[in-house]
């Protein structure tokens, strides 16, 4: 599970690939976040042929959607790995669409896991574009789940999917076929809790003062 989640590095530390091809305006505009909610908009990397970084609402919209912005409808903010090739609203998004949202930690009931050396890290996720009758785009994603380390099954029965440094291009590839997409599937498990560590949210740190 996935619900809340931090950014808290400065645009000048964040991964090359997020500072290759952004929107207008990001360098100048962007802070760090102590606390990303659901609804909220974000940075997500992606590759349409190309590797970009765009803003999205973290909050997946499916594209016959009538209104996006209708609150009573659901807008799934996680996906279960397990079953994202079946479920109809998310099938196309993992053929084609995958991303990667730069974090520095996420939270679960009152602690916030990070990695011990404070970097930057990548949230496997899904993302959609819907369109109006008009031609108005509005892009949207969800934050992949899969089953918790030994770290995090203290707090929860889920985890983000958590994609390593080095594989960011293999895993947002728009173009994949079956046995491709076979091969990601061991990028979907639990990572290796060794290099991660929990601390509750209210104690102050000095990453959290700071920044990185």
């Amino acid at each position: 599970m996935c619900g809340r989640y931090q950014l808290l590095t400065k645009f000048v530390n964040l991964p090359d690939l997020l500072k290759k091809d952004v929107p207008r305006g990001l360098s100048q505009n962007y802070e760090p976040q102590v606390l990303i909610k659901p609804g909220s908009p974000i940075l997500v990397l992606k590759n349409e042929g190309k590797t970009q970084t765009s803003i999205m609402l973290w909050g997946f919209i499916s594209e016959w959607s009538k209104d996006p912005f209708d609150n009573t409808r659901p807008k799934p903010f996680n996906a279960r790995s397990e079953s994202v090739e079946e479920k109809t609203l998310f099938r196309a998004s993992w053929r084609h669409k995958r991303c990667l949202i730069p974090a520095s930690g996420y939270l679960e009931k009152g602690h916030v896991i990070r990695r011990k050396d404070f970097k930057t890290f990548w949230l496997g996720g899904l993302w959609n574009r819907w369109m109006s009758k008009e031609g108005c785009e509005l892009e949207s994603c969800c934050v992949l789940t899969t089953e918790p380390n030994d770290l995090v099954k203290q707090f929860h029965n889920r985890m983000p999917v958590i994609i390593p440094n080095g594989l960011e291009k293999e895993w947002i590839s728009s173009v994949k076929n079956a046995q491709d997409l076979k091969a990601l599937k061991p990028l979907m498990t639990k990572c290796d809790p060794e290099e991660w560590t929990t601390e509750p949210i209210n104690k102050p740190n000095a990453d959290q003062l700071s920044f990185l």
